[in-house]
């Protein structure tokens, strides 16, 4: 490479890193070609990008991101690295964790999840955890409309246990 052609990469991989909120660091070494194929299918399908990256080069693309912190995620930068940009927090933790029970890698070295740092690959059942952005306002909704439920569930069920108790007084007299 060239080093224009470096100076190019590392301005794209900053806009990348730039542009996006979500990207994990896997060490992908070891694998093969096939497996890697069968990776890079999976991760297309469950729309997550993966890109295999120089670490220097990485390394020098987060330095030029303005605005964003990346912690101990520089730290991690040795051997081969992957990065895996989403959209969803917790796509590429489910699809490494489920990629694993066939095979021992990719394994996590870190995480950058909206200005969160995750290091380490035993953060992986914490990341898989998290929540998306939808499920985070579906369970918002829910809380919100629970006392409303429970509100108007009340209201009605006491109408009807106070026609029970009028008729029962009735019949008694």
């Amino acid at each position: 490479m060239t080093k224009d052609q470096k100076s190019q990469y590392i301005e794209d991989l900053a806009k990348d890193l730039s542009n996006a909120n979500i990207f994990y660091l896997a060490d992908t070494s070891g694998l093969t070609v096939e497996t890697v194929n069968q990776l890079r299918r999976r991760c297309f399908q469950a729309g997550i990008s993966l890109r295999v990256v120089k670490n220097t080069l990485l390394a020098k693309a987060m330095e030029r991101v303005e605005g964003k912190e990346y912690g101990e995620l520089a730290e991690t930068l040795s051997g081969a690295t992957s990065i895996l940009f989403a959209e969803v927090g917790n796509a590429p933790a489910k699809l490494i964790k489920e990629f694993r029970k066939k095979n021992d890698k990719p394994v996590l070295k870190g995480a950058y999840i909206d200005e969160a740092v995750f290091v380490g690959d035993n953060q992986l059942d914490a990341l898989e955890s998290l929540k998306s952005r939808e499920e985070l306002i579906g369970d918002i909704i829910g809380l919100l409309q629970s006392p409303a439920k429970n509100v108007i569930s009340g209201l009605t069920g006491g109408g009807s246990k106070i026609a029970g108790i009028l008729k029962t007084l009735e019949e008694r007299a």
